[in-house]
């Protein structure tokens, strides 16, 4: 449900910010008074629908809960008695493995202890990591969620020792698909990334009750974006990638 809920709230964003450039077109070409003041009030509207987003955000706080509770009982869970008829230790030159073994190959559960200090958790198929599973890695950041073919691929969260945190999809072990990232300013940018950086459609939330969309291209903002103030003003820049 937590997926689901991700993916609306990603469609109305990108939806919101296609009615609002078509809005500001609109009153770029009229000086009616009544006509703005009726735009107004449906910008007004859209920010009420985008707060009442809120219960879908709670929705992908809890998924993040809930797999923080699910993978730190793993280690336990793998050193249990229903694991110890499997387990086993192995040494390899970048570590040791303490886990399942089958046909001389990781595979099942298990835990792999770098020697530059880094700590994986979690599924193995067929001497790679994947599945579901957990890394903390030796700068302190922390990432949980899917892999495949020992790379980060599917859903996850990367938490970053500075305090930010991104949610959403990886792809051949970097951000790509949709995604939002929390930075430690309080301010979060939700929308399209590719290659490990925002690219395609984006809004960024501001911590004073601001919000920005537009187009992104390579990390940079690019072309048109629309700001909606708290106070329920619009203003509009373009930008360019020097």
């Amino acid at each position: 449900m937590s997926n689901i809920n991700e993916q609306i709230y990603v469609n109305n964003n990108n939806l919101l910010l296609e009615i609002i450039n078509k809005l500001e077109n609109i009153m770029k070409d009229t000086n009616d008074k009544l006509i703005i003041q009726r735009i107004k009030d449906i910008i007004i509207i859209m920010n009420k629908v985008i707060n009442n987003c809120n219960q879908i955000r709670k929705d992908i706080q809890n998924l993040s809960n809930n797999m923080n509770q699910r993978f730190n009982n793993l280690e336990l869970n793998i050193k249990s008695n229903n694991f110890n008829s499997n387990i086993q230790i192995k040494t390899y030159d970048n570590g040791k493995y303490e886990g399942q073994i089958i046909n001389n190959k990781r595979e099942g559960k298990g835990i792999f202890y770098y020697n530059d200090g880094t700590k994986y958790e979690g599924d193995w198929k067929n001497d790679f990591i994947e599945g579901k599973g957990i890394v903390f890695l030796n700068n302190g950041d922390r990432y949980e969620g899917d892999w495949k073919n020992g790379k980060r691929e599917g859903k996850g969260i990367l938490y970053y020792h500075d305090g930010g945190r991104y949610e959403g999809d990886f792809k051949n072990g970097v951000r790509e698909g949709k995604g939002i990232y929390y930075y430690n300013t309080g301010n979060r940018y939700e929308g399209d990334w590719k290659n490990g950086i925002k690219e395609g459609k984006g809004i960024v939330y501001y911590n004073n009750g601001d919000r920005e969309m537009g187009n992104y291209l390579q990390n940079h903002r690019v072309g048109k974006h629309v700001t909606l103030k708290a106070n329920g003003e619009m203003t509009t820049n373009t930008h360019f990638i020097k």
